[in-house]
């Protein structure tokens, strides 16, 4: 049969591990022949994508071409691009080579390979109303021509990214708002995700933002491929708002939770909530309050009696006029349990603190001339002590001068008595006179 228009790209999956019902909803029934991870490309074929599942934790695989060369994950030509993951490979290949291939790898045993013509995103639009702090559960698949792709691992070869870009709109909240990243999309099982690597990407979407007209991008890549979509919504307002009415009295009076519906968007008789009061020393009261019978209403809160500061965080399950479900986290409330301050004294005991501080003065100043009077008499005393060692000093020193001076002179009396001494006699003999 002569073929009439080229194929524009091909998506060769390796879908393993899968019930062969599971296999038949995900992929087109124009499978290419199996064997030992061997596939063939024909002619037509101007584009391809191979989409391989590797035992997980092993390392990418080795793609042999029908004239023997290899390719690798760190080695391959320009026109081919490469991701891998902990659990398998994503190729995308432009004009391949006609002919065998195969693959080696550790390759999930019971493989088949399918041939898919089309790789696009599908995400499930944003709900109308929808309001701020909405939790909100939409999906979004992976196709191959128009069937979803499922393989485990695949959340970690495709990064999903929610964003919101604010239409501008006067009058709203998010008139001056830009672009906001809000969230992501996985497969992994965990928060609204079902089951793990099943197809279906479930989103994580943060709603607390400003209210207006937005447009929701999301986009799917890696570095093989790149898909965007684009879907503008309306964020509504919180249809209940929650208040602290203060007491007149905080310390008799019990606080209230001043609570108002908007009926024209959501069932007053439909209106459940699920708060929890945390106070100080570990506190932590539940306030459930089922079905509202007013648009406005003022309930009592459990009394409080230790100082401190107080919380009150919950949800509020409601319906919407047109009949949706929907949960939604409430803005916190805070409120403070302050100690008064002590009343000001009476005047006797005023008195009795005068009396008090005049005896504490008195007091003082005795201790403070009692102290001084013992320092200057300390004073005096060590002066009166110095100055008798000097005197006695100088006067002990007078008198062995004196002494000193006496036996000098009682000395100089005695050689007198005894005459000259040996070396004062002059023994030269006398000049004879002249002949």
């Amino acid at each position: 049969m002569k073929i009439k228009n080229k194929l524009i790209g091909s998506l060769i999956a390796l879908s393993i591990g899968f019930s062969t019902i599971a296999v038949a909803a995900v992929v087109p029934s124009d499978k290419a022949h199996e064997l030992k991870n061997r596939f063939r490309i024909d002619h037509m074929v101007d584009s391809l994508t191979l989409v391989i599942q590797r035992k997980y934790g092993s390392g990418p695989v080795v793609i042999v071409l029908p004239d023997g060369s290899k390719w690798y994950a760190s080695r391959h030509p320009k026109h081919v691009k490469w991701v891998d993951g902990l659990s398998g490979d994503i190729v995308t290949i432009e004009k391949p080579m006609p002919g065998p291939w195969q693959l080696l790898g550790r390759v999930v045993q019971g493989s088949t390979i399918k041939k898919i013509s089309k790789l696009d995103i599908s995400v499930e639009p944003f709900p109308q109303p929808l309001f701020q702090g909405e939790r909100l559960k939409v999906t979004a698949q992976l196709l191959g021509d128009e069937q979803r792709i499922r393989m485990p691992g695949l959340d970690y070869l495709v990064e999903w990214t929610a964003k919101f870009v604010s239409d501008h709109q006067v009058g709203e909240e998010n008139f001056a708002t830009g672009n906001i990243i809000v969230g992501s999309y996985k497969d992994n099982g965990e928060g609204l995700d079902e089951r793990p690597d099943d197809g279906l990407f479930t989103g994580k979407i943060n709603l607390t933002q400003a209210w207006g007209t937005y447009d929701l991008h999301v986009n799917a890549r890696n570095n093989i491929l790149s898909r965007d979509f684009h879907h503008k919504f309306v964020l509504s307002p919180i249809p209940i708002s929650v208040d602290v009415i203060e007491p007149e009295d905080p310390l008799k009076d019990r606080w209230k939770l001043f609570v108002k519906v908007n009926d024209e968007a959501v069932r007053l008789d439909e209106t459940h909530l699920d708060f929890e009061l945390v106070g100080p020393a570990g506190l932590q009261l539940p306030i459930t309050i089922n079905g509202l019978e007013e648009t406005e209403s003022e309930l009592l809160l459990p009394e409080v009696a230790e100082f401190g500061s107080y919380r009150i965080k919950g949800v509020a399950a409601t319906t919407t006029l047109s009949g949706r479900e929907i949960l939604l986290s409430m803005p916190e409330r805070f409120f403070n349990l302050i100690e008064p301050p002590e009343p000001p004294p009476t005047a006797e005991e005023l008195a009795a603190i005068a009396a008090k501080k005049a005896a504490i003065a008195e007091k003082k100043a005795k201790d403070d001339a009692v102290f001084w009077i013992i320092l200057v008499n300390c004073g005096l005393l060590v002066f009166g002590i110095l100055g008798l060692l000097v005197w006695r000093k100088r006067r002990n020193l007078k008198e062995a001068l004196a002494a000193t001076q006496l036996r000098l002179d009682e000395e100089k009396a005695k050689q007198k008595e005894i005459g000259p001494a040996l070396d004062e006699i002059d023994l030269t003999m006398p000049e004879d006179p002249p002949s």
